[in-house]
């Protein structure tokens, strides 16, 4: 009897034992997607919002988004991250405040946003809010004052004749800057030349260009972000160009029309030169040719 009792025993331990890890899988198993879930918040967090907001790291073009959910409600708070621009224009009081804080800058659509979505990111913000230290406190820059050997090198960068490290295109390709070149830079982006005013400095500006959150600049960034030490220079370019722009001018697009049209007249009149023996005329000649034979 005793010889079957400690068999039943270890029997019911060994039953246990399996039960214990079977518990234990299904929580790794059930937890699995949860933290899944949280990485692919954070990076979408990251790479959308992070140029313009940070977790207890202040105010950048947009607020510190540490204890948001404190501040307003929940369903404010995804209505308006939805539709930020259909906030405003209802004339929302709190909406009107942000708009007047970010400098009249209107937090853009986001890719991919949807209601659940944004309820995981404020699910996230408020566990980052409990941290002392938030992982999205923000970029920290050096706050040197700039030189001029920091203004030529953001300008040799802006200009694409210095290559940044990840082989991204270079500004000009797509923005331009007061007094930059004859022509002026691209016109497919706006004229960055008072950037630097209108984010709101030297922070959010260098922010914004650790992950710029635009439709057009987000996809090819993404794949080749600026260094820490091409953002600097960048900046200081940015700031100089501000301090020295003075009034608009509309100089680069009349010299690029007056150059395109002298260009045009002058490949007018290569072709003329290059053809003017050609064979201008089919009946004339051959009425002449024929009136030649018949008195011959």
């Amino acid at each position: 009897m005793i010889g079957i009792g400690n068999t039943l025993s270890g029997s019911r331990r060994v039953e246990r034992r399996r039960s214990v890890q079977q518990v234990g899988v299904f929580a790794i198993i059930a937890a699995f997607p949860l933290a899944a879930r949280g990485q692919e918040t954070a990076a979408y967090f990251k790479q959308n919002c992070y140029s313009c907001h940070t977790i207890g790291g202040g105010r950048l073009v947009g607020p510190d988004l540490k204890d948001v959910t404190s501040r307003k409600d929940r369903d404010w708070i995804v209505r308006f991250i939805l539709n930020p621009q259909a906030m405003i224009d209802r004339g929302d009081p709190y909406a009107t405040r942000i708009l007047g804080e970010a400098r009249g800058v209107v937090m853009p659509p986001v890719a991919g946003l949807s209601r659940d979505r944004a309820n995981q990111i404020l699910d996230m913000i408020e566990a980052e809010s409990a941290f002392e230290k938030s992982q999205f406190e923000g970029v920290k820059f050096s706050d040197r004052p700039f030189t001029a050997a920091d203004v030529d090198r953001g300008h040799a960068l802006f200009t694409g004749r210095a290559k940044f490290k990840n082989s991204g295109p270079p500004c000009m390709s797509c923005h331009t800057v007061r007094g930059l070149t004859l022509l002026g830079g691209g016109r497919l982006g706006v004229d960055l030349t008072k950037v630097s005013e209108r984010i709101g400095g030297r922070k959010p500006l260098s922010a914004w260009l650790v992950s710029p959150a635009t439709v057009t600049m987000q996809p090819v960034f993404a794949k080749h972000p600026l260094e820490a030490e091409e953002i600097l220079p960048l900046v200081a370019y940015f700031e100089h160009s501000a301090k020295q722009a003075g009034d608009d001018d509309s100089v680069a697009p009349l010299t690029f029309f007056l150059v395109g049209l002298a260009g045009m007249v002058l490949m007018l009149g290569l072709f003329d030169v290059v053809w003017k023996n050609r064979f201008r005329g089919v009946r004339r000649p051959l009425v002449a040719g024929g009136e030649m034979r018949t008195s011959v």
